[in-house]
C-alpha cells in the first residue's frame, strides 16, 4: 500500500472496497450473460466483449485484495496485471480466429437479444463505475485503482462498439456485422493487452 493510500480516511477505503465489491459482481454477470449468449448465438463480437469482461474480473479481484489485504507485495498485482495482459492477446487470437470464420460462412452469427440487453446495461453502467474509480484513485493515491478505472472504461466503448454490430444484425439480418463489429474491438484489446503486460495505466 502506498503512501497515499494509508492517509486515505478509512470511509474512503471502505467506499472502494464497496465500489469494487460491485464491480466484481456486475463483472461476474456481464462475463456469464455474454460468453453464454455468444455460444448460443456463435457471436464473435459477444465472445470478444465477455472474454474481456473475464480479464476485467480478474483486475477488479486483484484491486479489491490490495484495499482488503494492505500487506500483500505489489510484486502480486504486477505478475497479475502480466498474465491478464497474456490472455488478452489470447482472447484477441480467438476473435481473430472465429470472426475470419465467421465472415467466410463457416459459421453464422445469429441475432442475440440478451446480448444486445446486456451491452447496453454495461454501456451504461461501466462508465459510471469508471468515474467513481477515478474519482476514488484521486482520493487514495491508488495507481491499481486508476488503471482498473480506464479499464471500466475501456469496457463501455466495447460495449457500444460490440452493440452495434449485434443491432445492425438483429434488425437487417446482416450477418457480417457482428464479426467486423467483433474486429473492431482488437485494437482496444490489443492496446489494453499491452498495457497490462507492460503494468501501466491506461490513458483516461
Amino acid at each position: 500500500m502506498s503512501a497515499e493510500q494509508k492517509a486515505a480516511p478509512p470511509e474512503v477505503l471502505q467506499r472502494a472496497l464497496r465500489i469494487q465489491t460491485l464491480t466484481l459482481m456486475w463483472m461476474s454477470v456481464e462475463a456469464g450473460v455474454s460468453l453464454a449468449a455468444a455460444w448460443t448465438a456463435r457471436s464473435p463480437a459477444l465472445l470478444a466483449f465477455g472474454g474481456d469482461s473475464v480479464i476485467e474480473l480478474l483486475s477488479a479481484a486483484v484491486v479489491f485484495r490490495r484495499f482488503y489485504a494492505p500487506s500483500q507485495r505489489e510484486n502480486v498485482e504486477q505478475r497479475a496485471s502480466r498474465i491478464a495482459g497474456g490472455l488478452l492477446f489470447v482472447l484477441a487470437a480467438f476473435v481473430v480466429a472465429s470472426s475470419v470464420l465467421t465472415l467466410l460462412g463457416h459459421v453464422e452469427a445469429r441475432p442475440s437479444y440478451a446480448g444486445i440487453v446486456m451491452l447496453g446495461l454495461a454501456a451504461m453502467i461501466m462508465p459510471w463505475l469508471a468515474a467513481q474509480k477515478r474519482q476514488l484513485s484521486i482520493t487514495t493515491g491508488s495507481s491499481a485503482l486508476r488503471a482498473d478505472a480506464a479499464e471500466s472504461a475501456v469496457c463501455g466503448y466495447l460495449a457500444l462498439i460490440a452493440l452495434a454490430g449485434l443491432a445492425v444484425n438483429a434488425v437487417w439480418r446482416v450477418s457480417w456485422a457482428d464479426p467486423v463489429a467483433a474486429l473492431a474491438l482488437l485494437p482496444l484489446i490489443i492496446r489494453e493487452g499491452c498495457e497490462s503486460w507492460k503494468g501501466k495505466p491506461y490513458c483516461d
